[in-house]
C-alpha cells in the first residue's frame, strides 16, 4: 500500500516520484478522469483552472510554475526588467515548432498578446493583463513588454497558463471565439485529435515537441466523469490512470488498495462566506463578525470535507508572500449572540445564504452553515446555484441590483502572488461587473495599498503592504475564512510525474510508466 497523506507541500509532491499500476502491460493511451466539464481550449477565455489544465497538452507558455509555483522559462529562456518595473525583454527558445510545423518565434508572441488584450476579442481573461501597454517584437526571437504601471506579480502572471501560444494560423482563421474553443494548434507536447466540452479530450504525441524523448505516451485522454463512485471504479479497474479529485468519502478506502498512490496536499484553493454590505444587516462590522464567531471550522471540516481541509487563518494561504496568520477565527456562540444584540438584533433575522456551487461538498457545507447560524438566531434560507445563475451575481451593474445576501464561493489564485489572491474580492475597483468583489467592501486606504503594493520592487517593503491590507480587511471583516482545500488525486501505482498543483491544475508532462 502506497500513502501520501501529507501536511507539508514539498513532502506530498516529491512523493509522487513514488508512484507505481494497475495494469502489467504499460499503456500507451494515458487516461485522466476529472470531476466537471471542460468549457474551452482557449486559455485567454478560460475562467477555471481546469480547463486551462485540460488545454495544456496542446499549449504552452512563455513561463510556467514549477512543483512549488515559483515561475520557470517554459517558451522564453531567460528575461531581464528594467529597474523601475516598466520594461521586460524576453528571450525566446528557438528552434520551436507548432503543432503546423512553423516556427514559434516572437512575431507570434506579439499577436496572440495584442488578439488576447484586444477588447473587442471579448475574452474573459483579458483584463489579467491590462497593465501592459504594448508588445513589441524586438528581434527574431526577443519580445518586449512594457507596463502602463510596475507590476510585482507579472511573471507569476505569464505562468499561471493564461497567456499561451496559439499558432498563428489558426489565430488567422479564428473570426469568433467558437474557433478557437473547439480547436487547438499550439506547441505543445499533443496534438489535438478529438474534443468534446461535455465528455472528452483526446490528444496525440507531437512528434517534433521540442523537448527529446517527451512524452512518454502515445497519446492522452482527458473524460469528465462528474459521479464520485464512477470516477473511483474507473481509477481501480485501470480505466482510468489518474484521477482528480478523489471522493473524499472513499479516500481512506482507495489507499488501502495496494495498486493505488493516493495524494492529499496543501493547496492555495480557499473558500469563504462573503457578506452583501450593501444589504441590511450585513453593512454592520457587528453582524458580520458575530457570523464568523458563529461557524466551528473544524467541525466543518469533518462534516463537509471528511478531514481534507485546513482551517482558513486569513485571506490569503501561507504559501503566497505576505500573507499574514491571524489563527483560526474562535468559534464562540455566545460571543456572536452578545454581537447582534449590540447591533440590534437581539432575537437574529431572516437572511438568504447562496452557493456558488451546486457539488455534494457544497450542499453540506451550506447545510452545516444553516444549522451553526440558527443557533445563534439567523434564519438563513438556503440556495446552491447553477452556473448561469452564479454568473448572473457577477453581470450586475450596481450594487442595487444585487439580490445575493450571504454566498459561499471559493477562489483560486492562479497567478500565486498576493495582488491575485485579493484585490479581484477586496479592491472597491472590482465590484462586479468589473471582477467579483460580492461583498461590495470597500476601503480607499486598501485600494491605495493595492496600488502602491503591485507597483513596489522592493521585496520587503511590498510584502510590508500586503500585510498591512491585510490587517484592515481583518478588521473590517468582508468575509467569514472558513477552509483552504487540499488538494487530492489518485494515480495507478506506476505512473510517475502526474500530480495535482497547489493551484488546482495539474502537471503531467514528463508523465511516465515505470514497472518495478
Amino acid at each position: 500500500m502506497t500513502t501520501t497523506r501529507l501536511t507539508a507541500l514539498a513532502a506530498a509532491l516529491l512523493l509522487t516520484a513514488a508512484a507505481s499500476t494497475v495494469s502489467a502491460e504499460a499503456p500507451k493511451v494515458l487516461t485522466a478522469a476529472v470531476t466537471t466539464n471542460f468549457s474551452t481550449l482557449d486559455s485567454w477565455d478560460a475562467m477555471d483552472n481546469l480547463s486551462r489544465s485540460v488545454a495544456r497538452p496542446m499549449y504552452e507558455g512563455l513561463f510556467t510554475f514549477d512543483r512549488n509555483l515559483k515561475p520557470v522559462p517554459e517558451l522564453a529562456e531567460s528575461y531581464t526588467v528594467s529597474k523601475d518595473g516598466l520594461v521586460y525583454e524576453v528571450k525566446l527558445r528557438e528552434g520551436v515548432k507548432f503543432h503546423d510545423g512553423t516556427e514559434f518565434d516572437a512575431a507570434a508572441v506579439q499577436m496572440n498578446f495584442e488578439r488576447g488584450m484586444n477588447p473587442e476579442s471579448k475574452l474573459s481573461r483579458r483584463t489579467f493583463f491590462k497593465f501592459v501597454d504594448k508588445v513589441e517584437a524586438t528581434g527574431r526571437y526577443t519580445v518586449r513588454f512594457t507596463l502602463k504601471t510596475a507590476t510585482a506579480g507579472f511573471i507569476q502572471r505569464l505562468s499561471n497558463g493564461t497567456a499561451t501560444m496559439i499558432c498563428p494560423s489558426l489565430l488567422k482563421r479564428a473570426t469568433s471565439k467558437q474557433v478557437t474553443a473547439f480547436e487547438a494548434c499550439g506547441t505543445g507536447p499533443y496534438v489535438l485529435k478529438s474534443f468534446t466540452p461535455q465528455g472528452e479530450l483526446y490528444a496525440e504525441k507531437f512528434p517534433d515537441y521540442r523537448v527529446k524523448g517527451l512524452p512518454k505516451f502515445d497519446a492522452i485522454r482527458w473524460v469528465a466523469v462528474g459521479e464520485n463512485s464512477t470516477r473511483a471504479a474507473m481509477l481501480q479497474t485501470g480505466e482510468a490512470h489518474f484521477i482528480a479529485p478523489v471522493p473524499s468519502e472513499q479516500f481512506r478506502q482507495l489507499e488501502k488498495n495496494e495498486k493505488l498512490t493516493l495524494i492529499a496536499a496543501p493547496s492555495i484553493v480557499t473558500r469563504f462566506l462573503s457578506m452583501n454590505e450593501t444589504k441590511k444587516p450585513f453593512d454592520d462590522v457587528r453582524v458580520r463578525q458575530a457570523i464568523n464567531y458563529a461557524i466551528n471550522r473544524q467541525a466543518l471540516i469533518k462534516v463537509a470535507y471528511n478531514g481534507f481541509a485546513d482551517p482558513s487563518t486569513g485571506y490569503m494561504p501561507m504559501q503566497l508572500e505576505g500573507a499574514v496568520d491571524f489563527g483560526v477565527w474562535p468559534y464562540d456562540p455566545k460571543k456572536a449572540r452578545e454581537l447582534l444584540a449590540e447591533a440590534g438584533y437581539p432575537n437574529g433575522f431572516d437572511t438568504t445564504l447562496w452557493a456558488g456551487y451546486n457539488d455534494g461538498k457544497t450542499q453540506k457545507t451550506i447545510q452545516f452553515l444553516q444549522q451553526q447560524l440558527r443557533a445563534v438566531g439567523i434564519r438563513a434560507e438556503t440556495k446552491a446555484l447553477e452556473a448561469g445563475q452564479r454568473s448572473e451575481i457577477y453581470s450586475c451593474k450596481t450594487p442595487a441590483e444585487s439580490k445575493h445576501q450571504l454566498y459561499l464561493i471559493g477562489w483560486t489564485n492562479s497567478a500565486a502572488e498576493p495582488d491575485w489572491a485579493m484585490r479581484p474580492f477586496l479592491d472597491s475597483r472590482s465590484a462586479p461587473p468589473a471582477l467579483v468583489n460580492d461583498a461590495y467592501y470597500g476601503n480607499p486606504k486598501v485600494d491605495a495599498l493595492f496600488d502602491q503594493a503591485i507597483a513596489e520592487t522592493d521585496v520587503e517593503k511590498r510584502v510590508k503592504l500586503y500585510q498591512e491590507l491585510q490587517r484592515i480587511v481583518h478588521a473590517d471583516t468582508p468575509w467569514a475564512p472558513l477552509v483552504f482545500e487540499q488538494v487530492t488525486a489518485g494515480t495507478a501505482k506506476q505512473l510517475r510525474n502526474f500530480f495535482p498543483m497547489p493551484d488546482g491544475s495539474y502537471k503531467f508532462y514528463e508523465a511516465e510508466w515505470v514497472e518495478e
